[in-house]
């Protein structure tokens, strides 16, 4: 099931609009690494690859709530037992995937913007992409942020556009265990792409951090 449901509502909220789309693989492993500025990004970025369903990673938590499992398991999101997108669980389970053809999305930012800029990625994306060796495309949400920000409980209809760049690929890097700085010059590579399609302020720190220096009372 793939929002068979929700397709038709989402649709008429949004009107999501593709731009590259041919750029994401008909068949075959690839990973999606996009930006993450708002709750909808996890439904609207599948939306328009209608020819592919994309996989998402999520806590097990929420596949314990019939509130929330029928939409996670009808998104095709994949249960991780715990930890965040840099957990050994998580890593395991993107690479699984993908050896076994799937597509999978990722946001490297680890978690939501607070406020719709770009934060430092994870070296999570970096990991997966070297263990697996597939392509990387990146991709850009414009859009979702305005129509439901952190924190807001009701989305505002809006346009909304997904943007994919072209794939990247990282023959280049040895296939030995990468070490610190090959991670990180791999994850700053990735997040430069979805930038360079977002358009987004980039901001040198953790969205984490920034999220836990605000609720203490911190400012920019």
């Amino acid at each position: 099931m793939k929002f068979v449901f929700l397709g038709p509502l989402l649709h008429a909220l949004f009107r999501p609009k593709a731009v590259g789309p041919e750029n994401v693989p008909v068949e075959g492993p690839a990973l999606i690494a996009a930006n993450h500025v708002s709750p909808l990004d996890t439904v609207l970025l599948p939306l328009v690859v209608p020819h592919r369903q994309v996989v998402f990673l999520a806590k097990a938590e929420y596949f314990r709530s019939w509130k929330t499992r029928w939409f996670f398991k009808g998104a095709g999101t994949i249960p991780v037992q715990r930890g965040g997108p840099d957990s050994v669980a998580a890593l395991d389970v993107a690479i699984r995937a993908l050896k076994e053809g799937k597509l999978v999305g990722i946001f490297p930012e680890g978690t939501r913007s607070p406020d719709g800029r770009m934060y430092r990625g994870r070296t999570g994306v970096a990991r997966i992409a070297l263990a697996s060796r597939v392509p990387v495309i990146p991709a850009a949400l414009i859009g979702t942020f305005e129509a439901m920000p952190a924190g807001a409980k009701v989305p505002k209809p809006r346009r909304i556009e997904v943007r994919f760049g072209r794939p990247l690929r990282f023959d280049d890097i040895p296939e030995t265990p990468p070490d610190r700085e090959s991670l990180r010059a791999v994850t700053d590579r990735i997040m430069r792409a979805i930038q360079d399609l977002s358009g987004q302020e980039s901001v040198d720190e953790y969205a984490s951090e920034a999220k836990r220096r605000l609720s203490h009372g911190g400012s920019g």
